[in-house]
């Protein structure tokens, strides 16, 4: 679970170019912020962003995985590819949808009852 002092520099520098990005400890890891949305996860050296139905898709056909804490699966979090994080044009658009995701999901109430049609 630990992230290293280099893999997070180099994670907020390259997210960092996109958007303001802040970091947390998180049970050994990092949360990744953009404002008030929380739309990543830093775990073992490991990039991991918020995604949803609409989303995920994009994961799956690069044969990402799920955020796999302790051998339970968190699919509302899958590994960005290290070619994205690498490529600058890539990342904004995978972390921009991260945080349009984070963005969604925190505008949904629980519990609440869908929109008329």
């Amino acid at each position: 679970m630990p992230v290293s002092r280099e893999f997070r520099a180099f994670v907020e520098d390259q997210i960092g170019r996109v958007t303001p990005v802040r970091s947390r400890p998180m049970f050994g890891g990092l949360g990744l912020y953009s404002g008030e949305l929380f739309f990543g996860v830093v775990d073992d050296d490991v990039l991991y962003f918020k995604v949803d139905d609409e989303t995920r898709p994009r994961y799956v056909k690069r044969r990402m995985r799920a955020f796999n804490p302790m051998g339970t699966p968190m699919n509302g979090y899958w590994q960005v590819p290290a070619g994205v994080l690498e490529d600058a044009e890539e990342l904004v658009t995978w972390t921009r949808e991260a945080i349009d995701v984070a963005g969604r999901a925190r505008g949904k109430t629980r519990g609440s009852a869908p929109p008329d049609s």
